[in-house]
């Protein structure tokens, strides 16, 4: 998959931007940032787009930046000479996407039938946009779809908010949703950007769904992993699961049958989306021992963090 597709994957959500006012454009785009959502879709349809896509993409360097609405050659000539990283249109003309392909633009066009995927197909597209999404039939239509188009993955925009968002996003042929709900014209209008801010942030957390795991104990052997597992078990009545590494007393005590990482064992938080997890928590400053990590047909399923906390190991596992 082309890189920047890659990186709007581990972000998840694109937020789909209305710019009027270029003074808008970098207060928008560092908000976006700031609330953990560093990209954004600038619908090419506003005389201020292609102003606001250069100063974002020269003032805002880490945020990626693409231009929406993206209807002519000469739009995106425009675009990509602004800055734009990627672009998306409404719907899929072969024209401009085989223009788009010469050129070496990375585009995204509208879908929402077969006929349409059969044109992807043959311009050799990797992603395509799914619009309008829940007007068009929603996830089941992809679902449908993609069990004949194997080879294509989607990006869903129109009717996506915070209610639905993980329904789109935990289908594996999806690889990120644009959204417009916490980036709204007023608010860009009004310059409300710390409420955009709380916004993003609400997305993230909505999306990642961090909770609690499990606590992790350790002991020197087998024998002292179960009896404190025991303990636990004739105390609360804990179902106990004797594995490979540890004994579970019920689903949130693990005992390991071995000293391990953390002065005081580890405490395992879960969400749903461990990937996506990685790279917003790294874009926060967080930093992780990738040699912990445990990775399951491509995908990361458990990793640790470089820092203890309260002298305890923490680490991420996949929901």
């Amino acid at each position: 998959m082309n890189e920047v597709l890659k990186k709007l994957s581990a972000i998840g959500i694109v937020p789909v931007v209305v710019i009027n006012d270029v003074e808008k454009a970098v207060p928008l785009a560092k908000a976006l940032v700031k609330g953990g959502i560093p990209c954004a879709e600038v619908t090419f349809r506003t005389a201020a787009a292609e102003e606001s896509i250069r100063r974002m993409a020269q003032e805002v360097p880490e945020l990626i930046v693409g231009a929406g609405t993206v209807l002519t050659k000469e739009q995106a000539d425009k675009a990509i000479a602004a800055g734009s990283k990627f672009l998306v249109s409404p719907g899929l003309d072969p024209e401009l996407v085989a223009y788009c392909n010469e050129k070496g633009y990375l585009i995204t066009p509208g879908t929402c039938n077969p006929s349409d995927l059969n044109h992807a197909v043959k311009l050799g597209l990797e992603v395509v946009k799914f619009f309008p999404a829940e007007a068009a039939g929603g996830l089941n239509m992809i679902k449908s779809m993609a069990a004949a188009y194997t080879g294509l993955k989607f990006m869903p925009t129109g009717g996506i908010n915070a209610n639905n968002l993980n329904d789109y996003l935990s289908y594996e042929k999806i690889i990120c949703c644009g959204g417009s709900w916490m980036v709204k014209g007023s608010l860009i209008d009004a310059g409300e950007f710390d409420k955009i801010v709380d916004l993003c942030k609400e997305a993230v957390a909505s999306m990642l769904g961090f909770e609690f795991a499990h606590v992790g104990i350790n002991t020197e052997n087998e024998e002292a992993a179960m009896a404190v597992a025991e303990k636990f078990a004739s105390m609360f009545n804990f179902p106990i699961k004797n594995g490979n590494s540890a004994v579970f007393a019920g689903t949130g005590i693990e005992v390991r049958k071995q000293m391990f990482l953390g002065k005081n064992g580890h405490i395992a938080v879960k969400t749903k989306y461990l990937d996506r997890a990685i790279n917003y928590l790294e874009s926060t400053g967080v930093e992780f021992d990738h040699d912990t990590a445990i990775v399951k047909n491509g995908k990361t399923t458990a990793i640790y963090l470089k820092e203890q906390i309260g002298d305890f190991a923490v680490h991420l596992v996949q929901a």
